[in-house]
Formats: structure tokens, C-alpha cells, sequence
């Protein structure tokens, strides 16, 4: 019977030093919480089952995993150390299987060193890495292939200082010997603290082996405790996702200058212009085209269809051919059919817009179904809402809107009717008519302006 494994997260940790009341593995990387990038690699290596410790802000941390049915949760409602934390996981441990530490602050650990720590045969396995300054971390102590200690900074000889293998914290360890040093573990250090790393000597006393496993990316063992840290491992997880996405392919003007804060899929020929940030789920299709200082979020976007600068787009579908902006915004729900085009100024909610139609500048479409070919002129809005409720705008096919006019919904304009400029519509327009809907103009002659009145 193959052996089980379970993982237990040690995500209890406040991030007292980022001065933040969200908890630390609430923090975010990439656009995602460190936990949930952990997560992700968690269910790649299909555990029998995970123990995520938590502490102050569990109920943030619960809830922000809430869809998570397969996490077991346990609260560790003293921070009494690290040894302490996975003392809670204990009970919930099955003897006969190994357990495998994670910590909920270092997001970044890949499927690979986890599979290779996994390999292990030994009753206790550390993983390590070799850091170029190891001050203030754990050196590994060896002999020959056992691990015999990890001795900390300030209890380190000069010559043990030295040493650039340093423990990560993440360990893999038979889950029966695991319970019996946990019982051993004493809080009798200057940090006052039941400290894991202290199971090692234990251990060793007990006549187990003890092994590393050497990690060699520091990058993906990075814990994190400020800010200054989350922005220096954010900068190299950027630095990593738009060297995938050039590798593949996609034309960079300035790798440190796009950001992709979720997943991002580009087709071939695809051009992304500087300070762009892309936003939860987005993919554009072969030869799109992202000019400087836009934001898109959680859309998707057809061949060949160029964004110009400072747009902001969500939640919206853009098909081929299209061109949005400069300064559009594309909110929840915009539908562009191909060959739309949206200028600067446009503003599209929960809208869509048929085949080819236009609106260059200036106007606001909400909850409108705009048929193809239309023309929106300059300074038209679609008056959605009576402050209440939101009502819907029907437009047909071929229709001409003049500009500066509002379309006092719910209405309806018939295909290959015109608007004239400036009108308020109020009433449904029949087809292929010409409305006009404005105030009658007069001349007043020998008018004189109000002048100020003297004191």
C-alpha cells in the first residue's frame, strides 16, 4: 500500500512587522493571496490530506478559501512558536503516514523540490539552500549524511557562520516520529518559544536518520515578513512570468514595466506597450495590440484588435479587429462584436455593440444592445437609470445618433432611423425615420447682457 502523505501549513503567522491588520498569507503576490500560490502547488502533489494552521484573522483566512472543502483547518490560538503550531496539527496526523511542513509565507516552493524532498528515504528530511548571505538564518550542521543540527545565528562559532546552507524551515518527516518529539519539545531558549527546528537534535537522539535536501533556487524557499521583502520577491515574479510570455513569443517593450497580476494567455504577434497590469484571467488572441498605461482585467480579446493608451477594460469580451481607446473604459459586461470601435472618452457597461458600430468620443453606453453598424456621436448617453432602477436602450441596426443626445431609457430606436444632434428621446423610434427631439430655437433681438451693478 503505497505510503500516505499529508501536508500540514503553518499559516498562523500576523506579519506583525508589515504593520497590516490582514493576515500575512492574505498578503498578495502576483494578484493572488501567498496562500493560495501554495495551494495551487499542494493539489499538484495529491496529498491523502491538508492541515493548514491559522491564528489571528482565521476567520479572514477561512473565508477567503471558503470553496477550499478539502482543507482541515486548525487554530493555534496561543503563537507560542513554530513546534507549538504543528503541535495542534498533530492529533489530526496519521501515524502511519509522513507529514510534510510548508509555511504559508514562502509561496513560491515548486512541485519539483517538493517531489525530490518527498524521494527522501530518510525518518527525517530538511530542505536547505546555499544563500549568498546566510546572516540571521539557520546553518545546517553535518556528518557526513546525516544532519546532525541547525544552529542558529546567535548561537553559531565563527566558523559555523561561515557555512551558506541554511534551513528553509520545510521539512518531510515520518509522522510517528514527528508526534514523539513534538512531546519533547521544551520552550527553554531565549526566544521562550517551542521551536520545530528543535526536532532535529531530537531526532538524532532517538537514533533516526536525518538528511537535507538542497533546494537550489533561493528564490522559490523566500519567506516573507515586510513589505520591502513582498515587493522584492513580487519584482522577481514578474521578472520570471514576462520572461515565459517573451520566451513564447509576446513582444515586451519594457520588462519592468508590465505586470501580470493572475494569468495572462497571448497568442502569436501580440505587442504589449509599457506600465501595462493585467488582472485575473485574461487572453488576447494572434496579433493584439496593448498600448502604454492600460489596465485589463478578466477579459478577453479577439485578433487583432489594438487597445490605445490609458484604457481601462473589466469583465469585458472584445472581439477581432476591434480598437478601444485612448482613455476608454470597458466595464463589466461591454460586448464588442468585430471590427467595434470605442474612442477616447467611451465609457461601455453591460452593453453590446454589433459588427463594425461606432462610438468614437465622449458618450456613456449602459445597458444597451446597440445593433451593427451604428454611429454614436460625440456626447450621447444612454440615461439607464431613474435612480431606482436600471432600464434597457435598444438601438437597431444602421442607426446615425447625432451628437449630444440622451436616450432616456427604457427606449427603443428602430433600424436605420436617425437622431438628430441634440435631442432628448424619450418614445421608441420607428425605422428609417429621422427624430429630432429638442427645444425650439428663438432670436431675441436688442438683447442686453446683465451687466454688475454698481455699489
Amino acid at each position: 500500500m503505497p505510503e500516505q502523505i499529508e501536508i500540514c501549513v503553518l499559516a498562523a503567522g500576523v506579519g506583525s512587522r508589515m504593520k497590516s491588520d490582514k493576515p500575512k498569507v492574505l498578503q498578495t503576490l502576483a494578484g493572488r493571496p501567498l496562500l493560495d500560490h501554495l495551494l495551487a502547488t499542494i493539489r499538484e502533489l495529491e496529498p491523502d490530506a491538508v492541515h493548514v494552521v491559522i491564528g489571528q484573522g482565521a476567520d479572514q483566512v477561512q473565508a477567503a478559501f471558503s470553496s477550499h472543502a478539502d482543507i482541515h483547518w486548525v487554530h493555534q490560538r496561543e503563537r507560542l512558536g513554530t513546534g507549538h503550531a504543528v503541535q495542534q496539527a498533530a492529533p489530526h496526523l496519521q501515524d502511519d503516514s509522513r507529514t510534510l511542513i510548508l509555511l504559508g509565507d514562502a509561496p513560491l516552493i515548486s512541485t519539483q523540490t517538493l517531489d525530490g524532498l518527498l524521494q527522501s528515504t530518510a525518518d527525517l528530511t530538511v530542505l536547505t539552500v546555499e544563500m549568498d548571505d546566510p546572516f540571521n538564518y539557520g546553518r545546517i550542521i553535518r556528518e557526513a549524511d546525516q544532519l546532525v543540527a541547525i544552529i542558529e545565528e546567535k548561537d553559531a562559532s565563527p566558523a559555523q557562520r561561515l557555512i551558506r546552507e541554511i534551513n528553509t524551515g520545510v521539512m518531510c518527516v515520518r509522522t510517528r516520529l514527528l508526534k514523539d518529539c513534538l512531546s519533547k519539545l521544551t520552550n527553554d531558549n531565549a526566544q521562550g518559544e517551542y521551536l520545530l527546528t528543535d526536532i532535529v537534535q531530537l531526532a538524532n537522539q532517538s537514533g533516526a536518520s536525518v538528511s537535507a535536501h538542497k533546494s537550489h533556487d533561493p528564490v522559490e524557499v523566500t519567506g516573507i515578513n515586510t513589505f520591502a521583502q513582498l515587493a522584492a520577491l513580487e519584482r522577481q515574479v514578474q521578472k520570471n512570468i514576462v520572461k515565459e510570455l517573451m520566451d513564447a513569443g509576446v513582444q515586451i517593450m519594457d520588462p519592468a514595466r508590465c505586470d501580470v497580476r493572475g494569468k495572462l494567455t497571448a497568442g502569436r504577434g501580440v505587442f504589449i506597450d509599457i506600465n501595462v497590469i493585467f488582472e485575473g484571467e485574461v487572453i488576447l488572441g494572434d496579433n493584439v495590440s496593448i498600448g502604454p498605461n492600460c489596465v485589463i482585467k478578466d477579459c478577453s480579446i479577439g485578433s487583432g484588435t489594438v487597445v490605445k493608451a490609458n484604457s481601462v477594460l473589466e469583465g469585458a469580451q472584445v472581439a477581432d479587429n476591434c480598437s478601444v481607446g485612448p482613455f476608454a473604459r470597458l466595464r463589466p459586461g461591454a460586448d464588442l462584436a468585430e471590427g467595434v470601435g470605442i474612442g477616447n472618452f467611451v465609457e461601455v457597461k453591460k452593453s453590446t455593440l454589433g459588427k463594425g458600430a461606432k462610438a468614437s468620443h465622449l458618450a456613456y453606453l449602459g445597458d444597451a444592445t446597440i445593433g451593427a453598424g451604428v454611429n454614436i456621436g460625440a456626447g450621447t448617453i444612454t440615461c439607464n437609470y431613474d435612480g431606482v432602477n436600471k432600464w434597457q436602450t435598444e438601438i437597431g441596426e444602421g442607426v446615425f445618433v447625432g451628437s449630444n443626445t440622451s436616450l432616456v431609457a427604457p427606449v427603443k430606436i428602430g433600424a436605420g432611423a436617425t437622431i438628430g444632434a441634440g435631442s432628448t428621446i424619450t418614445r421608441e423610434v420607428d425605422p428609417d425615420v429621422l427624430a429630432v427631439g429638442r427645444a425650439k430655437q428663438i432670436t431675441i433681438s436688442n438683447w442686453q447682457r446683465p451687466f454688475k451693478k454698481k455699489d
